[in-house]
């Protein structure tokens, strides 16, 4: 499909930074590529044609976080605690903080708001249409979540609801 070629690049982009995986995120493209297809007919105005691709992607990368914490990684749970020992684990913890691991401290709706106007450059008005929320409800998640991120930066815990 040619029209929808051009964003395939940013819908990337977009699932990678939720799901941290490239396969998964290429499947997201994919997914998002079928169903933009199966229902372009639900589509009022092609101009907004991206807007409306990369919300279905972020439903894509959601439905696949939602169906991956259904699967139990760890069946005996108590075997692997006893051979890890509490000094080994913080050893291992880095002293630094990143802003992937500030961002993963957000509820869901502001790290959505988050990753659309910052790593994908959206406008504010293209955020809340993409998330289909009003501009002032996508005004007041985007400065709750900036504020956030700037007390856990400075290393407040006054973050956590």
């Amino acid at each position: 499909m040619k029209i929808f070629q051009p964003y395939e690049g940013e819908i990337y982009r977009i699932a990678f930074i939720y799901l941290k995986n490239k396969d998964d995120a290429l499947d997201v493209v994919q997914e998002t590529a079928y169903r933009a297809f199966k229902s372009i007919i639900s589509l009022r105005e092609p101009k907004y044609f991206k807007t409306w691709s990369i919300s279905i992607a972020i439903r894509c990368a959601l439905d696949i976080i939602r169906s991956q914490k259904k699967i139990t990684l760890i069946e005996n749970y108590d075997v692997v605690e006893s051979q890890v020992s509490k000094q080994d684990i913080d050893d291992n913890i880095p002293n630094s903080v990143t802003i992937k691991d500030l961002i993963e401290k957000l509820s869901l709706d502001e790290k959505n708001v988050i990753i659309l106007r910052f790593y994908n450059s959206c406008t504010i008005q293209e955020v809340a249409d993409i998330l289909d929320i009003p501009l002032g409800t996508a005004k007041t998640i985007l400065y709750r979540a900036l504020k956030k991120l700037q007390k856990e930066w400075k290393g407040d815990d006054v973050c956590e609801q």
